[in-house]
């Protein structure tokens, strides 16, 4: 199983050590991990190579800028994967990051 790996000190960092303003962010991106996880889910299961592509770039630039880095290590993984036209990699993975959003969610 994996693990979030929160920076959090890179977190408050890219937020100007404003805990206010870093809450935000990560309300902002529990939003939109939902909905690119559902479309990087949709793209896998048409076998949508560039739909999943873009989902897992997504999902990864929100996690890197956040400090997540648990998140962003399967997504840049998964992109990898879709930019080559595969989805076998990102089809594996995809449990794995369906648990890393949930552990986000309970943040």
């Amino acid at each position: 199983m994996s693990d979030l790996k929160w920076n959090k000190n890179f977190a408050l960092e890219q937020a100007a050590d404003d805990e206010e303003l870093l809450q935000e962010l990560i309300v902002i991106f529990k939003e939109s991990s939902v909905s690119d996880l559902a479309n990087l889910k949709q793209g896998i299961s048409k076998g949508d190579a560039a739909m999943g592509r873009a989902s897992a770039h997504s999902i990864k630039g929100a996690a890197a800028s956040l400090g997540f880095e648990g998140i962003q290590e399967v997504t840049s993984t998964m992109e990898a994967d879709c930019r080559e036209g595969n989805l076998n990699v990102a089809t594996e993975l995809l449990p794995e990051l369906e648990e890393l959003v949930k552990m986000l969610q309970a943040l």
